[in-house]
């Protein structure tokens, strides 16, 4: 990494970018920028193309010195942080940033597998990604907030692959204990909409307008459920009637 890479040209959109070499600022500083032409607003604004060489060269050294005694979860946030901010390519800076992160976080695991994704979650919280990161750019040295909002995405992010995972168990049991029951396609196709999270209450109208069947058909796929000790009304359902799995508890885990 410390010679000149051999530079071709390629396309991001309609403009054309420098791949396989550092980016090249000829026609001003690298800025992120929104808002309509002549109302632009700068978000960030990366330090200049020729500072490229040597600031990368800084941070792989310290990305992979194993001596400098930081935790690997912090270490994590400082190099998304200051890769992201040295910006060194033309375009895909985002997911590079993402993939170190996540390349550091496994260290940090000590572990061949993963149960969670930092990039997924940095996606669903992106508003806040964005405003935390360009505060942190604009701001001084002190980046406590921004160690403080990526330990909570992380969090975030280990409750929301705790969340699928649960699901993913609960299915498990409960296919176990049905193993031997017979289910037509129609209520096959509301069971798994029922365990994979049903949006909604289930009514009878509701089955009948999802397998495309009549309301008698319905009712009749529903009653059929109940008397196999799958489904159960809803205790407080209001005007109409709702349906629910009925709950299966294993290992902690419940439907």
């Amino acid at each position: 990494m410390r010679y000149p890479l051999p530079a071709c040209a390629g396309r991001s959109s309609m403009y054309k970018i420098t791949v396989a070499n550092w980016r090249v600022d000829t026609t001003g500083p690298m800025q992120v920028i929104s808002g309509a032409m002549g109302k632009e607003k700068v978000h960030f604004q990366a330090p200049d193309s020729q500072n490229i060489p040597s600031e990368m060269q800084q941070f792989i050294d310290w990305y992979n010195n194993t001596d400098n005694h930081i935790d690997l979860v912090l270490k994590a946030a400082i190099a998304h942080l200051w890769f992201v901010t040295i910006h060194p390519f033309d375009d895909g800076n985002g997911r590079i940033t993402r993939a170190l992160t996540d390349m550091m976080l496994a260290r940090s695991d000590k572990s061949t597998q993963r149960f969670y994704s930092m990039s997924a979650q940095i996606r669903i919280e992106r508003k806040t990604y964005y405003q935390v990161l360009e505060s942190t750019q604009k701001g001084d040295i002190d980046i406590s907030n921004w160690l403080i909002w990526f330990l909570d995405c992380l969090t975030n992010a280990l409750k929301s692959s705790e969340t699928a995972l649960s699901k993913v168990l609960n299915k498990a049991e409960f296919w176990k204990k049905h193993i031997l029951t017979v289910f037509n396609e129609r209520q096959l196709l509301l069971i798994n909409k029922l365990l994979d999270g049903f949006d909604g209450k289930l009514t009878s109208s509701k089955w009948a307008k999802i397998s495309k069947c009549s309301s008698d058909t319905a009712l009749r796929d529903i009653q059929d459920l109940i008397n196999k000790d799958v489904l159960q009304k809803e205790q407080a359902s209001g005007r109409s009637t709702n349906y629910e799995l009925k709950q299966i508890q294993k290992r902690g885990y419940k439907i």
